[in-house]
């Protein structure tokens, strides 16, 4: 069946039919300079190709077309093309005669739309018509003077027409410049209304450039950050160049950092015209700010945890020690026992206090080895499936299942818990949790974000979609006793473990969350293969039984904690000599050929510590036994290579804790 063409376009085919009727030659563009219609006798008037007359041809294809063949004479041809474009843009009524190369005259006549656009007629002249147009001027003054008159403001319209378009090209240009430039550029006169902002500027503000021109600062902004920002302005457009930093927070929840200088614009008379501003992105640098004031602040409370761990676990020493001998003696007598068992009890969880205090301070020795994360994190999903009530539902995704970290098995599975329990504490109403590992390798900018050295990592995610943090809530989510949960809820313990055993493990940990929006904490730890040598102290185990005790050089400058350690290693079988520091050590081990073992603290006052100590009993005496013991020191903390492999006891421990020590140092061959 024949389709008949819409009303439209048979409307349209007539139009441009009764055109190609009329004796002059007819173009109409509109607004955006394309070509509406024109007829066939334009196309003949000034030789254009067919082609040129679709619809929408742009009015720039035919003044190129014209260029380019020389219909405007000797130039530049883009720059012809410019001009011409420049004043099609800005069309005025005009009416002229124009001669083309060939010699033929044309009348032009030309008129703006009111709709936008513009029409053009073109006619040609008749030979007489012509030869009437090149007549000499006026033989009389004042016509020739008129003539000149004429000509001139022809040459004074065409060079301010160059101009324009000179001006137009350079202003592109700069706007180009200012566009590409990694700087935040803008310009508001002494009324703070902008008029001019590169792209960066309204990026970064999140508006169109256009739409800031002409606006007030404070409704181009708005007037939350007009408030921050005003009194700068105001000091600007007195003269004076004013610099500041201002935060941001945008549609995300981020917050975005800028710095920015503002520099006044001043007449030749003194007058403040306008301010140029010009501004910089901080964001990064004050996000490596926070983090390296952060990781200060965390080291100067690990140093602080430290030093009070010390104390705490010779205190410790001191009561465990007494209670125990205390609860041996009174074992007949069970009303009594009532009263101790609940003391050694708490005794016993403010070690395991202490020990999470040491592993925030990343003093606590760890027993670092290749662990699979799939073998260690599957073995723990019957125990994190108990720890979680039945409205949160845990899901495990490990695309690093088969890859191995470098890591204490038993501290990372307690990070792991800890993560999941915080998690759970966030959703009180039940959600989902997740735990994934992947592996992510950080080059040497990434690294330096994490205070890491470059290379390969697992990273272990924490996921939740709970209640979520505040900013400021995060910053301090990793120092010791801080915590959220009401009193006696939490020892506020739980994430400094977490941090202090990422640090100590050679990776870190961190977190990213928003108020209602959940939490991310991330563990990353290094990647290893199976292969790697597991490192630590030596595993200790069996007894002795039934030997010859040596005699025992004690050196200990805590006075209580000295006499707990002489009572177990006298309750033991062990003769025992006391000294309180190192030098006095010294001098027993010069003058006593009996010592046999040498069971030293590692942090004492005067001139020789603890391994000072040990290697001048090695150097004097090879075959002695030495056991060293600590309430903070890793095992190979201050170590040279001859103390190195001198096992370290823990503070605080048990009688029977030291008696198997002992034994096995006993047992164990003396390697030089």
């Amino acid at each position: 069946m024949m389709q008949h063409p819409s009303p439209e376009t048979a409307l349209g085919a007539t139009l441009l039919s009764g055109l190609d009727l009329l004796e002059q030659g007819v173009t109409v563009f509109d607004a955006g300079l394309r070509l509406v219609a024109c007829n066939q006798r334009f196309l003949t008037l000034l030789d254009f190709p067919p082609e040129l007359a679709a619809l929408g041809t742009p009015f720039e294809a035919f003044i190129r077309y014209n260029a380019c063949r020389g219909e405007y004479g000797p130039g530049d041809a883009e720059l012809q093309v410019a001009e011409r474009v420049v004043r099609a843009q800005r069309f005025e009524r005009h009416e002229l005669e124009r001669r083309r190369p060939d010699g033929s005259l044309l009348h032009v006549r030309g008129a703006p739309l009111p709709q936008g656009g513009f029409i053009t007629l073109y006619s040609a002249l008749s030979a007489e018509q012509a030869a009437a147009r090149q007549a000499p001027p006026p033989s009389d003054p004042a016509g020739r003077e008129l003539e000149r008159a004429r000509q001139q403001l022809c040459a004074a319209q065409l060079a301010n027409e160059q101009l324009a378009a000179a001006l137009q090209r350079s202003e592109q240009r700069l706007r180009l410049i200012t566009d590409t430039i990694p700087a935040l550029i803008a310009y508001f006169d002494h009324g703070q209304i902008y008029r001019y902002a590169n792209k960066g500027y309204a990026d970064w503000f999140g508006r169109d450039s256009a739409q800031m021109s002409g606006r007030h600062i404070s409704q181009a902004l708005g007037s939350k950050f007009y408030a921050a920002v005003q009194r700068y302005v105001e000091a600007a457009l007195t003269g004076q160049q004013v610099s500041y930093e201002y935060s941001m927070e945008k549609d995300d929840g981020s917050t975005i950092f800028a710095r920015s200088t503002l520099v006044p614009e001043i007449a030749a008379d003194g007058e403040v015209l306008g301010c140029f501003v010009l501004s910089f992105d901080i964001t990064e640098q004050k996000q490596t700010q926070a983090a390296l004031v952060q990781a200060q602040k965390m080291e100067a409370i690990g140093q602080l945890s430290g030093g009070m761990a010390h104390d705490f676990n010779n205190m410790l020493t001191v009561v465990l020690g007494n209670l125990g001998e205390l609860r041996r003696r009174l074992s007949p007598q069970p009303a009594l026992l009532d009263y101790l068992d609940p003391a050694l009890h708490a005794a016993g969880r403010g070690v395991e206090l202490v020990r999470r205090l040491l592993g925030f301070a990343r003093q606590q020795p760890l027993m670092a080895q290749p662990v699979q994360i799939g073998e260690l994190i599957g073995g723990m999903m019957q125990l994190l499936q108990r720890s979680l009530p039945e409205n949160i539902v845990l899901d495990c995704h490990l695309a690093a299942e088969h890859d191995y970290v470098m890591a204490d098995a038993n501290q990372l599975e307690s990070a792991i818990l800890n993560l999941v329990l915080n998690a759970r504490d966030a959703m009180p109403d039940g959600g989902r949790l997740q735990i994934a590992a992947n592996v992510e390798t950080l080059d040497a900018r990434a690294a330096a974000e994490w205070q890491l050295a470059a290379g390969d990592y697992i990273r272990i995610d924490v996921t939740d979609n709970g209640c979520g943090m505040t900013p400021e809530v995060q910053l301090r989510v990793f120092e010791p006793f801080f915590t959220t949960k009401r009193f006696g809820s939490g020892s506020g313990l739980g994430l400094a473990m977490v941090y202090g055993f990422a640090r100590q493990s050679g990776g870190q940990v961190s977190v990213s969350s928003q108020p209602g929006g959940g939490s991310v904490f991330s563990l990353r730890l290094p990647r290893t293969t199976p292969t790697a040598q597991p490192h630590g102290l030596l595993d200790f185990s069996g007894r002795a039984g039934g030997r010859e005790r040596p005699l025992v050089l004690l050196v200990e400058d805590d006075p209580e904690v000295r006499r707990v350690v002489q009572r177990q290693l006298s309750a033991l079988g062990y003769p025992v000599v006391e000294a309180e520091n190192g030098d006095e050590a010294a001098t027993l081990l010069a003058s006593i050929a009996d010592i046999g073992l040498l069971l030293s603290d590692i942090v004492m006052p005067g001139r020789l510590g603890g391994r000072q100590l040990a290697a001048l009993a090695r150097q004097q005496r090879p075959e002695i036994r030495i056991l060293l013991m600590s309430g903070y020191a890793a095992p190979a903390e201050g170590a040279d290579d001859q103390t190195r492999d001198i096992p370290l006891l823990a503070k605080p421990f048990t009688e029977a804790q030291l008696g198997r020590m002992l034994d096995e140092v006993m047992l164990c061959p003396r390697t030089n």
